[in-house]
């Protein structure tokens, strides 16, 4: 039976840009099926958390602009289940904004924050590690997130140092480390006592607003002001008029920074933030030549290590190619070296700039 404490805060709100060109600021990443398994990120995400959250206890942040688009995707879901950003200002006011809509739903909520575009593959243990660290919460005034054990020195991602004293599963967080260089990041390795940054929070309602009073109090006065609107019919209005008041900040910068009480468990599940082309030919099956292929009908000579994707059944046929990015749409086709997905973005602002927003 499923814990009627129990919330869950899917974030939807991002464009993936890294994506492009299957994800666009209309229709980005977690409305696609990337992985080719039938479901999009958001869903499969949303069926991970249904597993032991209640579905009426799951909030979908997300742009005014995804509505429809969550809606459609997620039919199990209602409309007050859909909480909606008028503007983009980063992570920190939309967890605030969600958590007092909760907790006067109910004061003795605990919730997870989690990103709706991860990779997991054992949702298993997935569900096993945060009921363990809803427990803590609901026991504790304290901040809980999964760390991701290393596999090498990425760069890519944020780190969290713990100490290393105690027994405990939970281990206390010493401090949250920015990406690092790579000589860095081989240091942390070496260290033990670092995690990658996964994104994915736990904690009451109540010590997170609490949270949000003492290192925020500007942020919080401007949504406690909205306390009786929320969940009503005048929330709407409220939030159109406020919400773009409120200070552009993560929830790192904003909470978890400031916070002394915060513990990491490191996670017992693969993880993936499938952030990059890349990160996602990392987790697809490969044919013989190592390339990875979705949707696609591939006849491939002398080619190797690429990732490739079109409309469904499409043949492609590829020469002489190795460790590229071949990713055809409609009216864009992508053929870009993997070593420089980073510069995807860039890509697409020269696209932009050259053919308008039609194609981004």
């Amino acid at each position: 039976m499923k814990n009627k404490n129990y919330y869950a805060v899917l974030m939807a709100g991002g464009v993936g840009s890294r994506f492009w060109p299957i994800s666009t600021s209309s229709y980005p990443k977690q409305f696609h099926d990337m992985l080719g398994t039938g479901d999009t990120l958001i869903q499969k995400t949303f069926k991970r958390l249904n597993k032991f959250v209640p579905t009426e206890n799951i909030l979908i942040l997300t742009n005014e602009r995804y509505n429809d688009l969550v809606l459609e995707q997620l039919p199990l879901v209602t409309q007050e289940q859909v909480v909606l950003e008028p503007a983009m200002r980063n992570t920190a006011p939309c967890i605030l904004y969600a958590a007092l809509k909760i907790q006067k739903m109910n004061s003795d909520a605990v919730m997870i924050v989690a990103p709706s575009d991860h990779w997991i593959e054992d949702e298993d243990a997935f569900a096993k590690d945060v009921t363990t660290c809803f427990e803590k919460c609901g026991n504790e005034e304290v901040l809980c997130t999964l760390g991701i054990k290393p596999t090498f020195p990425n760069t890519g991602f944020g780190y969290i140092e713990f100490e290393k004293e105690g027994s405990s599963d939970l281990k206390k967080v010493h401090q949250f480390r920015e990406k690092p260089d790579y000589e860095t990041a081989k240091e942390f390795l070496a260290q033990g006592n670092f995690l990658w940054n996964a994104g994915i929070f736990m904690w009451s309602v109540k010590t997170i607003v609490d949270a949000f009073e003492n290192y925020q109090p500007k942020q919080y006065q401007l949504f406690e002001s909205g306390r009786s609107c929320y969940n009503t019919e005048e929330e709407r209005d409220f939030i159109k008029e406020n919400y773009p008041k409120a200070e552009n900040i993560s929830i790192d910068y904003a909470i978890l920074e400031n916070s002394k009480s915060i513990f990491v468990l490191p996670a017992t599940f693969d993880w993936n933030d499938l952030g990059t082309w890349g990160s996602l030919y990392d987790k697809l099956d490969k044919d013989s030549n190592q390339n990875a292929i979705v949707n696609s009908k591939v006849i491939s000579q002398d080619a190797s290590g690429n990732m490739i994707r079109s409309p469904k059944d499409k043949i492609v046929v590829v020469d002489g190619l190795k460790d590229y990015i071949i990713v055809d749409k409609e009216e864009v086709l992508l053929i870009y070296p993997k070593s420089k997905e980073q510069d995807i973005k860039q890509v697409l602002g020269k696209v932009k700039d050259a053919f308008g927003d039609k194609y981004a």
